[in-house]
């Protein structure tokens, strides 16, 4: 395995204009072009998103995309020698990756990675990845989630109100309960320049109550420290978690 996890297709360099309307960012392009480019990212981008900062952007070959361009990386405000992964679609790649590769033993001995497994008690539900090992083996129910947001060298998620979080912590608690199974909830910090993790209870209050609760019945967290450059991502270990 080479040094990075995920290595990016060639990024752009550019200067962000403004971001609005949740997915959609203006940006100028160091050849001087403005462009409008897609930013998947339901969150508020706290720390991210200040008219001036730098960014990368990917070009999709999709003809039929109608913004070929997307938000991948933004340089911190407070920090701007650090690169931060904007694009909630990353990190599921990623772990695909460093799950094939065995990257965090803590996981045990698992044999088989199903993505996108339908789950929970309507079964509506997709849990992220679903880990099966030999016959005896707890099987895994593990979701990611992406950490953009932080103060100093703590990671912080949420860093707006989710009420998909909220019902996924709701359905990891049942899976415990219920299933006589693992839940983790694997945060993705798309930053390296943070040491720490816990909840954003400033900017979702229920969310932190719920993740403390889920812990108490056995939820497992994973808080894994990434860093980002405009050539890969590389793994950096697990954050120390601080409630």
């Amino acid at each position: 395995m080479s040094e990075f996890v995920y290595n990016y297709p060639p990024l752009f360099p550019g200067t962000l204009l403004k971001r609005y309307k949740r997915f959609l960012a203006d940006i100028k392009l160091d050849t001087g072009e403005e462009i409008t480019v897609h930013c998947a990212n339901p969150g508020k981008m706290l720390g991210l998103s200040a008219p001036g900062s730098r960014v990368m952007v990917s070009l999709s070959s999709n003809i039929k995309r109608k913004l070929p361009y997307s938000l991948e990386l933004v340089a911190a405000e407070e920090n701007p020698t650090t690169w931060v992964g904007v694009n909630t679609n990353l990190p599921n790649q990623v772990i695909k990756l460093a799950l094939a590769e065995r990257l965090f033993p803590g996981l045990g001995a698992y044999e088989t990675i199903k993505p996108e497994v339908v789950y929970g008690r309507d079964r509506k539900s997709r849990v992220d990845f679903f880990l099966t090992g030999t016959e005896g083996t707890t099987p895994i129910y593990l979701e990611v989630k992406n950490v953009t947001w932080a103060k100093g060298e703590k990671a912080l998620f949420p860093d707006a109100i989710t009420t998909r979080g909220h019902k996924h912590l709701l359905e990891l608690m049942d899976v415990i309960e219920t299933h006589s199974a693992r839940a983790v909830a694997l945060f993705f910090i798309s930053r390296g320049d943070c040491e720490i993790f816990g909840p954003g209870d400033t900017a979702d209050p229920l969310y932190g109550k719920l993740l403390r609760e889920a812990v108490a019945k056995g939820l497992e967290i994973l808080p894994c420290r990434f860093e980002l450059t405009p050539a890969g991502v590389r793994y950096l270990g697990l954050a120390e978690v601080e409630f």
